[in-house]
């Protein structure tokens, strides 16, 4: 007993031990999650496109959009549900959304009623302002080559429809394509497939677009992608560098012989009185019934705005760094393409390369950018300016407005050449030449994106409907199953209803099929297969589920015994309601939590918004309010144990009066006046309560978890007597038809 008795001992405190561990770090991960956010919302600039938007009421924290993104830190689990971490980061892949089992998470256009860069187009792509006109890839403001080659195929698809009815006349293409990348070959291919006359445009000397501008070398395609009457692009490849790419491309173009134009000027095109299109271009007037503009999206290239700008030494794209060497080089821009182009000119023998951007750090960079970005660093082949600004440029040198400890200096520094990586505005004038609108005012109105529920009430619903049908049985044959058990071998259905023959093992076996069903949801969640949506299976789980439980019960006869197929009926219908309740909790507690940090950053931006419009000499005080607001939330969110977030609570007001007299103090010397000062003392107090319940929802969130492990052993607990019964009732039936057990 005393062996026992230590040994329990033992295993005890080390799991308990193990769980405090396991707290400690998924706190300083979540902890570190949103100081993330909340420097990746203060970074967001407005050339932000595709985002994915979180239903905190339907998510159930499992985490697969967080495994699905291919893209680093764009999603994470906090207070056990998905939240965005830095959206600037997405491309529109949607694996995210394509894999939610529950419908939480939706990717869209950021500010999509209020940007006037987006061209305004219906479901099948077409300007509303200019019927006719198509448009496709990036241009929509999606960044995709994948999704560019999806609208190229969709735009040609719909002109073939629409020629069915109206044709193109003589001396008119059906459709004119311009622009040779992603979109418009795509277009081409498939305008060719289905037999279209057409045409394409290219006003570079090579097809490619956008790509064709990538450094060498660049990685430009992470994912299989096929295309119309070639296939799988590469063979079924999933990664191609821009050389790789250009090569497929022009050798595709060559074999099926593609009518493509380059060095050709597009400069707009007008509706006809027949109801087609006159395209103008640099070598003339071209008529056609249709066209799809495949325009790329960055147009001409931003500008710094500054003196000596406009000197040879400033560029605006790297086409090949090997003609760099021994140069003293400024990048300028904080994305992909500034990073890559420093690191492309940083390889390059003799080249000292600078790397300024205006924001504190690096959040719209791929996670394989940023780690060659630290490795250079780490070595010493480039430097980075942060909070740097770009004032003057001259023959030699540039000068640079830094700030450093809340001061902002001046510093001249060596220069030979510079590299403007700041991307580009959208082709607005010739979007405009097009009679395509970006008029944000004509765009559909959205459909909102509202918080739909915990999703508890479908699931239940389908449960009533099927337990309907099964009453529905039990009724008619209501006459045998009211019967006691010692009058039933006498009834003229027992052989039909009996749990080992008829209709009776026929509902056994079906639910011991969909008990095995029920488990495939978990597999498919796991990433053993890809087929079907994680959100049909999720159906599948609740459906199989209830199914089986309705089986077994008329597999027993409407009289489960104290067997162990009565007892596995049991553990199913318990199964089935911690997995409802579960359900319910994870819904709704972190939620709450979530909704606690949702109000700390209105808090945040509250206060943000105040110092704006105080004097120099205050803004230091607007600092210190931030940073008192930050070490109210530390103090009482992030402790690490139960006990030390009690004792935060016991002596939290106390703490909070302090903190609150000091702002007060500092807020009467910087000058403010009473009315200035309430509000940011209002806003401080509203952080420490939010803080403190969100720690506490977070214990909840923490104590709930368990629920899961319940969930998981009832159903270990389930299996096992699922087999022990089947194995019981395959041996006795053995033994009654003579065989041995």
């Amino acid at each position: 007993m005393s062996w026992l008795l230590l040994l329990g001992i033992v295993l005890t405190l080390g799991l308990a031990f193990l769980a405090t561990l396991s707290r400690r770090s998924e706190l300083q991960r979540m902890q570190r999650s949103l100081v993330q956010r909340e420097r990746a919302l203060r970074a967001t600039s407005s050339e932000l496109l595709r985002h994915p938007v979180v239903d905190l009421s339907r998510c159930l924290g499992c985490g697969t959009c967080v495994t699905a993104c291919p893209e680093e830190d764009v999603l994470a689990l906090v207070h056990g549900q998905a939240v965005v971490v830095n959206g600037t980061r997405c491309v529109g892949h949607r694996a995210c959304e394509r894999e939610c089992p529950v419908g939480a998470i939706t990717v869209t256009v950021a500010n999509l009623a209020q940007r006037a860069d987006v061209p305004v187009v219906s479901e099948e792509l077409e300007s509303l302002s200019a019927p006719g006109v198509f448009l496709a890839g990036e241009v929509t403001a999606h960044a995709l080559i994948a999704t560019a080659i999806e609208h190229g195929v969709e735009a040609a698809d719909e002109v073939a429809r629409r020629l069915e009815h109206a044709p193109a006349r003589a001396g008119e293409y059906a459709l004119v394509i311009v622009g040779a990348g992603p979109a418009g070959l795509a277009a081409a291919l498939e305008a060719k497939r289905l037999g279209l006359s057409f045409v394409v445009l290219e006003q570079e000397q090579e097809l490619g677009g956008t790509v064709a501008k990538y450094p060498r070398k660049k990685l430009v395609l992470t994912q299989p992608v096929a295309l119309p009457l070639v296939g799988p692009l590469g063979g079924g490849r999933t990664s191609f560098t821009k050389e790789e790419l250009m090569a497929l491309w022009l050798a595709m173009a060559r074999e099926e012989e593609l009518p493509l134009h380059t060095g050709v000027t597009y400069a707009g095109c007008t509706p006809t009185e027949d109801g087609g299109q006159l395209v103008k271009t640099s070598f003339g007037e071209l008529r056609a019934r249709h066209v799809v503009l495949a325009i790329g999206r960055r147009g001409t290239p931003r500008r710094l705005g500054v003196p000596g700008e406009d000197q040879p030494k400033v560029a605006y794209g790297l086409l090949d760094a090997h003609s760099f060497r021994g140069r003293r080089i400024l990048v300028v821009g904080g994305g992909d393409s500034a990073v890559e182009t420093a690191l492309a000119l940083a390889e390059q023998e003799g080249n000292e390369v600078l790397l300024s951007y205006r924001g504190e750090a690096l959040f719209r960079v791929r996670e394989r950018n940023r780690a060659r970005l630290e490795e250079a660093l780490a070595a010493g082949r480039l430097g980075v300016a942060y909070r740097s600004e770009v004032r003057l440029i001259h023959d030699d040198a540039v000068e640079l407005e830094q700030e450093q400890d809340g001061v902002r200096r001046r510093v001249r520094i060596a220069n030979d050449d510079v590299f403007v990586q700041i991307g580009g505005t959208a082709p607005l004038e010739l979007l405009s030449a097009s009679g395509v609108s970006c008029d944000p005012s004509l765009r559909p109105a959205p459909a909102p994106i509202v918080e739909q529920g915990t999703g508890l009430a479908p699931a239940l619903g389908l449960g009533l409907a099927l337990s309907v049908v099964a009453l529905l049985w039990a009724l008619w044959h209501a006459d045998y199953y009211l019967l006691p058990i010692e009058a039933r071998p006498a009834a003229e259905k027992h052989l039909a209803l009996r749990p080992s023959s008829g209709w009776g093992l026929a509902f056994g076996v079906l639910a011991t099929v969909l008990v095995a069903a029920n488990f495939l949801y978990l597999a498919r969640r796991a990433g053993w297969w890809s087929l079907g949506s994680l959100k049909a299976w999720m159906t599948s789980h609740v459906a199989t589920g209830v199914l089986a439980i309705l089986c077994a019960t008329l597999h027993g006869a409407m009289d489960p015994r104290d067997t162990a197929g009565g007892h596995a009926l049991l553990a199913l219908a318990l199964l089935f309601v911690s997995g409802a309740i579960g359900r319910y909790f994870y819904a709704w507690v972190p939620r709450a939590a979530n909704g606690r940090e949702l109000a700390l950053e209105e808090v945040r931006g509250e206060l943000e918004r105040l110092g704006a419009g105080w004097a120099t000499g205050q803004q230091a005080f607007a600092a210190r309010a931030r940073a008192t607001v930050d070490a109210l939330v530390a103090a009482r969110q992030w402790q690490a144990t139960f006990l030390g977030r009690v004792s935060g609570l016991v002596g939290g007001q106390r703490a909070l009066r302090r903190a609150l007299d000091g702002l007060a103090r500092e807020g009467r010397a910087s000058g403010l006046a009473e009315e200035e000062l309430a509000p940011v003392l209002a806003l401080a107090r509203s952080a420490g309560r939010a803080a403190t319940a969100a720690g506490h929802l977070e214990d909840l969130r923490a104590l709930l978890s368990t629920w899961r492990w319940l969930h998981r052993w009832v159903a270990v607990l389930m299996v096992a007597l699922l087999v022990l019964h089947v194995v019981y009732s395959l041996s006795y039936t053995s033994i009654l038809r003579g065989g041995s057990p």
